[in-house]
């Protein structure tokens, strides 16, 4: 006989058991959801990388295409040389001939060369058929039509200032006005010569 108000042994055993038991489960369950949440959180983490990544190439490849209204990218090369003649202390001599080697033809008006002599402040020079400048460019090859083509070029020469009278180093810099962008930058060794004031030029 079990005396009235206490528990026998066995439904003891029986009541830990069994209240211990959904506490294991409990924290079986809980364990679970946890491990369940972390992998959640991973893929949500690499679905953003993903997106920002996919942001940051999407502006890359916008700037590059910037102000190519035609879907195309246009590559120029141009070739400069210090010109035949030897440089005098004149104001009319011939300093650097430059030619289109590759790219697409383009207008002059939206073209704008500027000649820097040994590091100097840059001088821009007046187009073809234009004057005024320190120094203007002379069409050589097709001089029919008004633009820049594979094959033609330029002379650039004095205008009225004496801008190199001895050995000289030009970076030539052309710009596309349209675009805001350089599209070459050339330098150019120049010979002096004697100190006079005649041209050099036979353009």
């Amino acid at each position: 006989m079990v005396a009235s108000g206490l528990t026998s042994m066995p439904e003891l055993f029986f009541t830990n058991t069994l209240f211990g038991g959904d506490d294991n489960m409990n924290k079986k369950t809980n364990t679970n959801e946890e491990e369940a949440v972390s992998p959640v959180i991973a893929t949500i983490l690499m679905v953003a990388i993903t997106v920002v990544l996919a942001g940051v190439l999407y502006v890359w490849a916008s700037s590059l295409a910037e102000g190519n209204t035609d879907g195309s990218l246009t590559f120029y090369q141009f070739d400069a040389e210090g010109d035949v003649g030897a440089v005098t202390t004149g104001t009319s001599d011939d300093l650097v001939r430059v030619t289109m080697t590759q790219g697409a033809e383009i207008n002059w008006a939206s073209l704008n060369v500027q000649i820097s002599i040994d590091n100097g402040a840059p001088v821009t020079c007046d187009n073809p058929g234009l004057d005024g400048g320190d120094c203007v460019l002379v069409e050589f090859g097709d001089t029919t039509d008004s633009v820049w083509s594979i094959g033609d070029g330029v002379t650039v020469r004095e205008s009225g200032q004496d801008l190199c009278s001895s050995v000289c180093t030009a970076e030539i810099t052309i710009t596309d006005v349209r675009e805001g962008s350089v599209i070459d930058r050339s330098s150019a060794a120049i010979q002096g010569g004697a100190e006079s004031g005649s041209s050099s030029g036979s353009d």
